[in-house]
């Protein structure tokens, strides 16, 4: 693995890497440049679980590979970037000889905006994770338009998931940084998943068709048994925590679980909110595209 990530001043820093907007070919989504320009983004922009993927890398070097059994990563993300545009990961120095330990973190663009910010941890911290600190309220469905019909304690069903080695390998390109495990073999046996990849197998769908244009404004992934590997089937399932609504968007927030399949094992936990535009929604006909 690289050594180019430095130690400054109590905080550790990841390498520059370059924002990849691999939906960038799905019609009708906020990743597509007329979309995102119409709901009032600055072009197509990339999603937020494809930065999960700067983590690694700088993980294992401040925490070697319990962190892909017993780690978790945890972001609200504040600013959109455009494909090609650099951002790195910023994470708190932790203390030495600490076993279970939280701290703060950050990614940010190279012209200076924070893309995200939250928590990282290994073990088991006492402190609660970034978006587990946060009060989540739901709004009176009457308020809701895109997302009348999502109830909170909505579960959807187990369903199997499997991600296999042709399938990571094939995508390996679209990963904003990678980390040797991802090929070949790992410490655990076979190659793992990066993380970018978990988040999509653990995305709880909607009942229904939301018509509106959907963003990730939120999301955090946790190692319970981890890592996930490629070619092991696992099961998901999730439940919707919170609906909500402000001035701008429609929001849910979900919490998702993933287990091994043969043994029942809970591997990986998620927390996550979507948030969909008014702005370009036949719904809000009264909110002007690009607002």
């Amino acid at each position: 693995m690289s050594e180019a990530i430095s130690i400054k001043e109590g905080y550790v820093y990841g390498e520059w890497r370059s924002a990849i907007n691999a939906a960038a070919s799905i019609a009708g989504s906020i990743h597509d440049e007329a979309v995102g320009k119409k709901v009032g983004m600055r072009g197509g922009v990339v999603a937020g679980i494809m930065h999960f993927d700067l983590y690694p890398r700088v993980m294992v070097k401040l925490f070697g590979q319990r962190w892909f059994e017993q780690g978790s990563v945890s972001l609200f993300f504040t600013y959109a970037l455009l494909h090609g545009e650099e951002l790195r990961a910023v994470v708190q120095s932790p203390p030495k000889d600490v076993r279970d330990v939280q701290v703060e973190t950050r990614l940010e663009s190279r012209d200076g905006h924070v893309v995200a910010r939250g928590t990282v941890s290994v073990g088991n911290p006492a402190e609660k994770s970034y978006l587990q600190t946060m009060q989540l309220e739901s709004s009176p469905r009457a308020e809701l338009r895109i997302l009348r019909e999502l109830e909170v304690g909505w579960e959807t069903p187990l369903r199997d998931v499997l991600e296999s080695r042709e399938t990571v390998e094939r995508s390996l390109g679209n990963c904003e940084d990678t980390v040797e495990w991802y090929s070949g073999n790992s410490p655990w046996g076979p190659a793992i998943l990066p993380l970018s990849h978990v988040a999509r197998l653990m995305q709880v769908r909607l009942p229904f068709e939301a018509k509106g244009v959907g963003f990730y404004g939120a999301s955090e992934l946790q190692f319970v048994n981890g890592p996930v590997k490629v070619d092991v089937p696992y099961q998901t399932k999730g439940k919707i925590i919170a609906v909500g609504v402000t001035s701008k968007t429609e929001y849910y927030w979900f919490e998702s679980q993933l287990y091994e399949k043969a043994s029942g094992k809970l591997v990986a936990a998620m927390r996550h909110m979507t948030r969909y535009m008014k702005a370009g929604s036949p719904l809000y006909p009264e909110v002007p595209s690009g607002q």
